[in-house]
């Protein structure tokens, strides 16, 4: 499993990771450049570097939400409707992904950076 950074061109503050074969287009903050960049191997990896070392079925449905509701709309979902969308607190979120919404669900799911976002 190869996760290192290498170095290539892209817009300043972006950076290149090649995660499972496949060369990944990060932002300065570890979101994903592209959507579709994501993967579960993608998605593996940067939850074990943030500390999530056992994924449960509820990290996964957290995950799955918020790219399905993405892909619909658009947008990323506001809290209270992933609150809605799983069933779950933000107190529970906040167990599942310790760095937050924004920082480990969110990025985790390979969605873009909500700073960047129109």
């Amino acid at each position: 499993m190869s996760t290192n950074s290498e170095p290539h061109k892209t817009d300043p503050g972006q950076r290149v990771r090649c995660i499972a074969g496949r060369e990944i287009v990060f932002d300065g903050d570890g979101f994903f450049n592209d959507f579709h960049d994501w993967s579960e191997e993608a998605f593996r990896v940067l939850a074990e570097e943030s500390g999530l070392v056992c994924i449960t079925e509820q990290h996964r449905q957290v995950v799955s939400f918020l790219r399905e509701f993405y892909a619909c709309h658009g947008r990323s979902p506001l809290n209270h409707q992933i609150k809605q969308g799983t069933g779950l607190s933000a107190l529970e979120l906040l167990h599942l992904f310790p760095e937050g919404i924004k920082q480990g669900a969110r990025r985790l799911a390979g969605l873009p950076n909500p700073k960047t976002c129109s």
